[in-house]
């Protein structure tokens, strides 16, 4: 795959860029911003700085495979990917210009591309037909998730609102209105689901990967106590 393609459209030739997103998957797309947003997704265009950034994320990555804080399936995931991203860096940019990127980079000062406010709320709103006080935004790719797991989630006894409720009474995280969509944005994933839980994994391939569990309130859970009523006579 060539770092720039041409694509018939109209009897028309069509330029699209490499665009990379912070896990490394690669879009060629046509736009004139720097920064596009892709069937829910955030990329941004290569260029010899957002390289510069990207290698010291996998360098982090790395640091986390040795210390056994990252599987390996993930880590070589993550290399073959970038492995792929480098060579159209090189193609792109020459190996000169990606090291003298790479040295003048301060992390801490670098903007990586993320979702704004303006493209994050969706008006997702559940339920639809109640306004409560209080109400977290949700954008498509999280609703996506959800929908994903929706089928094998009921099934297990969970109910739509522990879901798919994005409003409250109180704030968020407050009280118990919240459902699993208001807990799953950005960089985290489903993963296992069952009638007790529904695991959550954040931080996928950094060096803060770790799993969180969603309990379902309706189910009894180990720590809780049943309680004997004593029967009247």
């Amino acid at each position: 795959m060539s770092p720039k393609a041409m694509m018939p459209q109209s009897n028309q030739m069509v330029l699209t860029d490499l665009f990379v997103a912070t896990d490394l998957d690669v879009q060629h797309l046509t736009s004139a911003k720097p920064d596009v947003m892709h069937d829910g997704k955030v990329y941004r265009r290569l260029s010899p700085d957002y390289f510069a950034w990207l290698r010291s994320r996998m360098q982090a990555a790395q640091i986390a495979f040795r210390n056994k804080q990252l599987s390996p399936a993930k880590w070589n995931a993550l290399r073959q990917r970038f492995n792929y991203v480098q060579e159209q860096a090189i193609t792109l940019f020459g190996k000169p210009a990606l090291k003298m990127a790479c040295q003048n980079l301060t992390i801490r000062e670098y903007k990586p591309p993320k979702l704004q406010k303006t493209e994050q709320a969706q008006r997702w709103l559940y339920p639809a037909n109640q306004k409560l006080r209080f109400s977290v935004e949700v954008d498509s790719r999280t609703v996506a998730k959800v929908d994903a797991i929706r089928a094998q989630a009921m099934d297990l006894g969970w109910t739509e609102p522990q879901l798919h409720q994005n409003q409250g009474r109180h704030r968020f995280p407050c009280g118990e209105d919240y459902g699993l969509i208001c807990f799953i944005g950005g960089d985290r994933e489903i993963a296992r689901v069952t009638e007790s839980y529904i695991e959550i994994v954040h931080g996928i391939g950094t060096t803060r990967e770790r799993v969180l569990k969603f309990h379902n309130s309706k189910v009894l859970q180990p720590w809780m106590k049943k309680v004997e009523v004593p029967n009247v006579h």
